[in-house]
């Protein structure tokens, strides 16, 4: 079959799906001040990156998001983007949860009004490496194509899980989190569907509706349709669905430790594809020491005797003191970092503030590098002891952490206070010149 671009007067459309307020309980309590896809990621918004590889498409005529967020929450978001890119965007909000399929369902007007040859849908917590252009050349018209990348055999079972034929790329069997190995193939979370899927949609609706239909009219409203369980497993093996493989890189983000992971590569990918976005030292004249990919907004103040990177992301208005370290971090808008204070593998909300000769520091939550196509482990917050499983350091929004102070492992709600001056003890001298050692190794250590 011919791919689509053969047609270079083709228009088309791109989904993202934003889910709602239920959605991101892993990311408290940043979410809580802010929706989940809003979620700072490279510097810029994690839907950004959608809307930026979205927009870069040829033909594109619309971006639609579809969520269950408030319209207000959204709003400013969309009007920066239109100014930006210059392409229509609109917000569409759920009368209720409605899932990965029933929100294309029911707004299928709006997404097929100007007749589109085909739309792109996104999952809105995925980051990855979007190779849209590529993807849609190799795009059959009148099929639907799933963008797979490949994971490890024991971690495949925790994600869609795709049966690809060789030579052809279709899709011969698809399961969702499968009870035991499927394959190695698994869903991005991202595809090219034509047209035609709404009357496959039309039927999963139907059948969802039969299937858990009630007299209760008290009852929450059952429409919640998801694609991967009731529309593409269904249509495996009907020679319709296809399979795009891809290489480059790709993440889920459903927490914290996940956005810092994907932080990381997404400051890798601006060295090829907008290296203005990176912080240097020809960039900022006298300003902070810079250790490998770092972003700064342009209101942020920092110390010229700072050491930042690798790894570190500043969002606007955030203020970095003296002498300060951060590695590894996402540090949110508005964000404060008194002199000496040292962040590691953390992520401070808006408006948190660490004090003077402060220690922050989380663990990492890395893929198994021994490990080829291994993905982050998304694990739950605590164990089967009730014990915080050990991952990044999470600051809500308005903490104020006191002046030499540890915070380890720790998750942070909002508007608290950790540690006090006025509760300080008094410290035998040995413990003094401990501590002064410590402020010093502080100081310096990781730079």
């Amino acid at each position: 079959m011919p791919a689509c671009d053969s047609n270079p007067e083709a228009t088309y459309k791109a989904v993202i799906l934003l889910g709602g307020p239920a959605k991101g309980t892993r990311f408290r309590p940043l979410s809580l001040d802010q929706p989940v896809p809003l979620m700072s990621i490279g510097g810029y918004p994690l839907i950004f990156h959608h809307v930026e590889a979205c927009a870069a498409v040829p033909g594109m005529r619309e971006i639609i998001l579809i969520g269950y967020y408030p319209k207000d929450q959204l709003s400013q978001f969309v009007d920066e983007c239109q100014r930006k890119f210059g392409i229509r965007m609109r917000y569409l909000q759920e009368f209720t949860p409605l899932g990965t399929a029933g929100g294309l369902y029911h707004f299928r007007d709006q997404i097929m009004l100007g007749d589109p040859a085909a739309f792109f849908v996104m999952n809105s917590d995925v980051c990855c490496d979007f190779s849209l252009a590529d993807m849609l050349a190799k795009h059959r018209p009148g099929t639907y194509t799933v963008m797979c990348t490949e994971a490890t055999r024991s971690q495949s079972v925790q994600y869609g899980c795709a049966v690809i034929r060789k030579g052809t790329d279709e899709i011969m069997h698809y399961v969702e989190k499968p009870a035991t190995f499927v394959s190695t193939m698994i869903n991005c979370g991202v595809y090219i569907l034509s047209p035609s899927i709404f009357q496959y949609l039309k039927s999963a609706v139907k059948v969802h509706k039969d299937a858990h239909f009630t007299f209760d009219l008290s009852s929450q409203c059952n429409e919640c349709v998801q694609m991967e369980q009731e529309v593409f497993q269904p249509l495996a093996s009907r020679n319709c669905l296809f399979a795009y493989v891809t290489t480059r890189f790709w993440s889920q983000v459903k927490t914290a430790g996940a956005a810092i992971y994907a932080n990381r590569h997404m400051l890798e990918l601006y060295r090829t594809s907008h290296p203005d976005r990176l912080a240097t030292a020809q960039s900022i004249p006298d300003g902070p020491k810079i250790i490998g990919n770092v972003y700064i907004h342009p209101t942020a103040t920092v110390s010229p005797t700072a050491v930042l990177g690798p790894n570190v992301s500043v969002e606007r208005f955030v203020t970095i003191g003296n002498g300060a370290r951060v590695r590894e971090s996402i540090l949110l808008q508005g964000a404060v970092v008194r002199d000496h204070a040292c962040v590691l593998f953390a992520v401070l909300g808006s408006s948190a503030t660490i004090g003077e000769w402060t220690r922050v520091e989380g663990t990492p939550t890395d893929p198994n590098p021994n490990k080829p196509f291994a993905k982050i482990e998304t694990k739950d917050l605590f164990n089967e002891k009730g014990q915080l499983n050990p991952s990044c350091t999470v600051i809500g929004s308005h903490v104020s952490v006191a002046p030499e102070t540890i915070v380890r492992n720790s998750i942070v709600l909002r508007a608290q206070r950790v540690g006090s001056q006025l509760q300080k003890p008094n410290y035998p001298v040995i413990l003094q010149i401990v501590l002064a050692t410590y402020k010093l190794w502080c100081q310096f250590s990781l730079t």
